[in-house]
């Protein structure tokens, strides 16, 4: 089996929205022009990023496209990593789906995002490799409980199977 994939969006994941003030662990960063929000980024997700590329291919899938890799990546520590470049917002979340899917293929998935559609879990339900869709919520980001389950989940794909 080929190696799962990490489907990675940035919005509600990595930059935590919705809230006056950022969760512990952040700190804001003026990317964008001055009239967006600054972007919220916790150095210790460039770590469980690392760690968890030793057991799964990472993708960003987020509406930054190649500005995740330019603006995101050197904050976090992180090397460049492929991008599954979405339309240009505004979009609804679900026209994600066809782009995902076409970059998945067949091959295990799991996808971090804030706000999966009911179509993304019809998608996960009705693919024949294993799909994995963790949803975070947009005021907190990322947790570790969260990066322990998709690295558990991939290390489960690779178990030899026995018979009882």
């Amino acid at each position: 089996m080929s190696r799962p994939l990490l489907l990675l969006d940035v919005d509600g994941v990595l930059n935590p929205y919705g809230t006056t003030q950022p969760p512990a662990g952040y700190t804001e960063h003026h990317l964008f022009p001055e009239d967006e929000e600054p972007v919220r980024v916790n150095p210790t997700h460039g770590a469980w990023i690392t760690e968890a590329s030793t057991v799964l291919d990472i993708a960003w899938a987020t509406s930054w496209n190649d500005e995740a890799n330019q603006l995101l990546a050197p904050l976090l520590h992180i090397t460049a990593l492929p991008v599954i470049t979405m339309p240009a917002p505004p979009f609804h979340p679900s026209n994600k789906i066809p782009l995902i899917a076409t970059y998945a293929l067949q091959r295990p998935a799991a996808w971090i995002d804030d706000l999966h559609t009911p179509e993304a879990h019809s998608w996960a339900a009705t693919r024949t490799s294993p799909t994995l869709l963790i949803t975070t919520d947009p005021t907190i980001g990322l947790t570790r409980d969260a990066i322990d389950h998709v690295i558990a989940w991939a290390k489960t794909l690779d178990a030899p199977l026995t018979n009882p």
